[in-house]
């Protein structure tokens, strides 16, 4: 009957259709178990409005004060939903929480990107002594990876040695994760080298891990040795393979790992050829890397387009045929507001302000005007700071604008002459170099110079990739402080060190 709906066709509406028909037609009353499993379904296919409904159903016939199971699930729910204000209502309203209700209100929080309330939910486990389990440290190892939290992972990984939780395949290789995101990654491969069994999620996380910190030799090593103990790969391995030889300037080997891919039966993925533009991109063949587009089977999609426009600005040439890229990804994404920005830093690059003009002119007339801002994040004292470009409201403000401009000076004493290319609007070269001071990574470097005693790192995670003036600056602050400072944008980790970053300026 399910079958000769249209509805029914689309995977969101199944669950609510499957719900009627178990219960509408034939007529059973549900228990809490079976709405527990139906609203499982619906966090599986993110049907959030038929969840809802089968919230209300639940209220309606008293079984969700009356049940652990519809509670949790309910969490669950809403937390993959993305709806983590309704999660902790129905959190809050719990008069009995156990274990696996904490645990999943911690994920449904770290899934959401809130580190900060996952750590404090953590908080209150702990007073109220209630014992976390593997999954609950899983949670809060994947809330250190994700927010680059160095020191607190560091604590989580102690403190299930301290309470001898059984570190199975899933929380080790999660704990190799995190400390490759975080930026040790000789701390994972530490974690990773005791781990007695190795699957094939634990070794593609390892090679990874060695990928986005530019150990291309490191991570092709790996993944010969995962070969050697006939471990299968998969995607990830493949895209961590790939990463790493686009990351190290491996053009031969990444096509002969694509080949290598293909004997193994892996079907590319839209994320696989993207690698593999990446990787002629990063080397300044973006010939051949739009004739790889030309090829693909399948259609290219706006992530591919990007890295096309981006190789374009990195090696200045074909810009002839940027103007095509930036067509064909403003057909696939119109109302993108970062590929508006791209193309806005493709032209300010070469100061085409009128082309920008016309740029921003486009932005307009769609209604476009929320850029998604530049955001860095550090760790001191075990809560994670958040700073966007511009962004004075933190309680040290004055301290930080004072090392900010401490910075800047000693930089500019050092022979540093602004990048102004970067900053995308037609403003004079002073208004444009006050532009620069304030991006979100100086505001973090400033905090961590003022809060983070020598010789201990300074880490800072950044949504974006850091552009070409901060990372000279970064640079010399590396040599001028004589302090370790490591950067974790978008793409890859900087390891910076006496003046020189661990990307040899190829990032």
């Amino acid at each position: 009957m399910i079958k000769g709906s249209s509805d029914a066709q689309n995977p969101s509406k199944v669950p609510f259709y499957l719900y009627k028909f178990l219960f509408a037609r034939t007529h059973p009353k549900p228990n809490s178990y079976t709405i527990a499993f139906v609203l499982k379904a619906c966090s599986i296919a993110s049907a959030f409005e038929e969840g809802r409904q089968v919230h209300s159903h639940a209220l309606i016939s008293g079984l969700l004060f009356s049940s652990p199971f519809v509670q949790t699930a309910l969490l669950n729910f809403y937390g993959k939903c993305g709806e983590i204000g309704f999660a902790q209502q129905v959190f809050n309203e719990m008069s009995e929480r156990n274990l696996v209700s904490w645990s999943t209100m911690v994920s449904g929080y770290v899934r959401n990107g809130l580190v900060n309330e996952a750590f404090c939910l953590f908080g209150e486990m702990q007073k109220l002594d209630i014992v976390p389990d593997e999954v609950t440290m899983v949670s809060l190892v994947s809330a250190c990876a994700m927010s680059g939290a160095l020191d607190i992972g560091g604590w989580v990984h102690a403190y299930v040695s301290k309470l001898g939780i059984r570190a199975d395949i899933e929380l080790g290789t999660a704990l190799v994760n995190m400390y490759a995101k975080c930026g040790s990654i000789e701390k994972a491969k530490e974690v990773f080298d005791a781990m007695p069994v190795k699957d094939t999620k634990a070794w593609s996380s390892m090679i990874v891990g060695l990928a986005i910190h530019g150990l291309a030799g490191e991570a092709l090593k790996a993944f010969s040795k995962m070969q050697e103990t006939k471990v299968r790969p998969n995607h990830v391995t493949f895209l961590g393979v790939l990463s790493a030889c686009a990351h190290g300037g491996l053009v031969s080997e990444g096509q002969k790992h694509w080949s290598a891919m293909l004997e193994c039966g892996i079907e590319p993925s839209m994320e696989l050829y993207g690698c593999m533009v990446n990787l002629f991109c990063r080397a300044n063949l973006i010939e051949e890397a739009h004739k790889f587009t030309e090829n693909m089977p399948i259609i290219p999609n706006p992530i591919i387009w990007r890295t096309l426009l981006m190789g374009c600005k990195r090696s200045k040439t074909l810009m002839g045929k940027a103007e095509t890229f930036v067509e064909r990804l403003l057909e696939l994404e119109p109302l993108n507001d970062g590929n508006y920005i791209l193309v806005c830093n493709l032209y300010a690059s070469q100061s085409r302000w009128e082309k920008v003009k016309e740029v921003r002119k486009k932005m307009k007339e769609r209604n476009i005007d929320v850029i998604m801002p530049g955001k860095s994040s550090i760790e001191i004292d075990g809560f994670v700071y958040e700073f966007v470009m511009g962004d004075w409201s933190h309680p040290e403000a004055r301290a930080i604008r004072e090392a900010v401009r401490e910075m800047c000076e000693k930089v500019a004493a050092a022979g540093h002459k602004p990048d102004i290319s970067s900053v995308l609007h037609d403003m004079v070269e002073e208004e444009k170099e006050k532009a620069l001071l304030e991006h979100s990574e100086r505001l973090a470097i400033a905090l961590g110079l003022i809060k983070i005693k020598a010789p201990a790192v300074i880490r800072v995670v950044k949504n974006l990739r850091v552009c070409e003036d901060c990372h000279e600056v970064t640079k010399l602050v590396s040599r001028l402080y004589e302090r370790e400072i490591i950067v974790r944008d978008r793409v890859r980790f900087h390891r910076f060190v006496n003046g020189a970053c661990s990307c040899l300026d190829y990032w």
